[in-house]
């Protein structure tokens, strides 16, 4: 069975920048549409960005946008999100996400189909 792994998290400072990746393993992305979302403490999983199987398309929730760009190698089974201009708000478990079918938009996780575990972004102010 085909497993996501995240890394890249950590502790940074507000105004800096981290890449996450998540790795894919038992299954080619290429397949699928890829997506970030995010959990803080205490609040629901919200979407953060996606990319279409080709690469050609991406979407971000407007809280990121412009700050974050998501990204693929499907010949590396990885996808990206490179984090800049970081705020304290940004602190949260990233999770990365693949998606079959249609609707590679999709902001409501219930319709992601696989999830890595996730990785930790604390951004100190």
């Amino acid at each position: 069975q085909g497993q996501l792994a995240e890394s890249g998290g950590g502790l940074v400072q507000a105004g800096g920048s981290l890449r996450l990746s998540c790795a894919a393993s038992g299954r080619s992305i290429s397949s699928y549409a890829m997506g970030w979302f995010r959990q803080a403490p205490g609040k629901e999983r919200e979407f953060v960005a996606a990319i279409s199987r080709s690469g050609g398309n991406t979407f971000y929730a407007d809280s990121v946008k412009g700050r974050f760009t998501i990204s693929r190698d499907n010949a590396k089974n990885t996808v990206y999100l490179q984090m800049s201009s970081l705020k304290p708000e940004d602190t949260a478990v990233y999770y990365c996400a693949a998606k079959g079918g249609s609707n590679w938009m999709a902001l409501d996780g219930d319709q992601w189909d696989y999830w890595g575990k996730g990785t930790l972004v604390t951004v100190s102010s």
